[in-house]
């Protein structure tokens, strides 16, 4: 991909973010057909499909402050989106790039649902793994998928991270 410069990794970035959104969208869209009314549905071992709405941030924390958590989202979404953006174009670490897309496509997936599916300003929750961790959907899995792909890379590998020198914005290729 490096050889292919900024426009293969951004092919890969959008690609990896539309698949997030498109699967996220996707099942809650069943979710919401499939288990409305249903109350829990065992799936396997400790696994239940339980339909729910969360209001809050993830794992239903500020739920009595949505439109700030909406606030929130949509500018961690554009900051999640610029660096990526950055990313892309700088040749830097794949492994950040990957985790930063997920991110990315959990997050517009959600501010999706938040704006277009008019359940006030809720996001669709439905899989529970068990019964004392909170109910989350697949964005919510791979914005943190995302970012402990980021952390670990980043702590790993972190000359591979930053974008190489010859990146900078004022073209010195960072010669003084």
């Amino acid at each position: 991909m490096r050889g292919r410069g900024g426009a293969g990794r951004g092919v890969l970035l959008a690609g990896v973010a539309g698949a997030v959104v498109a699967l996220d969208q996707w099942t809650k869209s069943w979710a919401q057909q499939s288990l409305a009314g249903k109350g829990r549905e065992h799936v396997f071992w400790t696994a239940y499909f339980v339909l729910t709405y969360n209001r809050g941030a993830a794992f239903s924390l500020g739920s009595g402050v949505s439109a700030l958590v909406e606030v929130v989202a949509v500018a961690l979404a554009l900051v999640v989106l610029l660096v990526s953006g950055r990313l892309a174009k700088g040749g830097g670490n794949l492994a950040a790039l990957l985790g930063f897309a997920l991110i990315g496509g959990g997050a517009v997936s959600n501010l999706a649902d938040r704006v277009f599916r008019h359940h006030h300003g809720a996001v669709v929750d439905f899989v529970q793994v068990v019964s004392w961790w909170p109910i989350f959907n697949i964005a919510d899995a791979a914005i943190t998928l995302g970012a402990v792909t980021v952390a670990v890379s980043l702590v790993l590998f972190p000359r591979l991270s930053a974008p190489p020198r010859s990146a900078l914005p004022d073209g010195s290729g960072g010669v003084p």
